[in-house]
């Protein structure tokens, strides 16, 4: 449908015991209910994405840029993506490897495209992630979003898979109303007029 966009929510952990696919799933939920998504769950733990870069950027190596075989999916679900969600930990108040790694195997798949933050931890909720983030995607001219979403101690405040805060809803939809906002103006602005990188 022309006024759905192609939502692809990250998660972000690889961790053992990680929390991020109950979010995650949650967010899905969230996003079917807002009804102008087309929703993809994309779990980092899914695919091969090494540390080691290969020499060229991939800005410059475009479609050439050698990917392993195992990231191929990833790839073409950041490609077709419309905008994106991120879920994230902190971890050391910062974001995990596996999603720095995921963000540095790609550049043009995240261009022109917004980008919202979902993140959970301990006190902090795990904003210091989520702030780190906004600078890197700021860097592969990525446009993030505003009003994000925070949990902290998701371990006291989540009970069978959502959370206890019955604003939590009217958070994520105002977050998902400022997304589809963005992935049609920056959609449209793709089709018309490729991006200046």
């Amino acid at each position: 449908m022309e006024n759905t966009y192609k939502l692809v929510i990250i998660v972000g952990s690889v961790r053992e015991g990680r929390f991020g696919p109950v979010v995650a799933s949650w967010v899905a939920e969230q996003a079917h209910l807002h009804g102008g998504f087309d929703v993809q769950v994309v779990d980092l733990a899914d695919f091969d994405v090494p540390l080691e870069l290969p020499a060229a950027s991939p800005k410059y190596a475009g479609a050439d840029y050698p990917r392993p075989t195992g990231m191929r999916a990833l790839t073409s679900a950041l490609e077709s993506a419309d905008a994106f969600v991120v879920v994230t930990p902190e971890y050391n108040h910062s974001y995990p490897a596996s999603l720095k790694a995921a963000i540095d195997w790609h550049f043009t798949q995240w261009t022109a495209k917004p980008v919202a933050f979902v993140s959970y931890g301990g006190a902090a909720g795990g904003r210091h992630a989520a702030l780190h983030l906004e600078n890197v995607l700021t860097e592969l001219h990525a446009v993030t979003i505003r009003d994000g979403l925070a949990f902290p101690n998701y371990f006291t405040t989540w009970q069978e898979g959502r959370p206890l805060d019955p604003a939590s809803p009217a958070y994520a939809k105002a977050l998902l109303e400022q997304l589809a906002w963005w992935a049609a103006a920056l959609r449209s602005a793709r089709t018309a007029t490729p991006y200046p990188v």
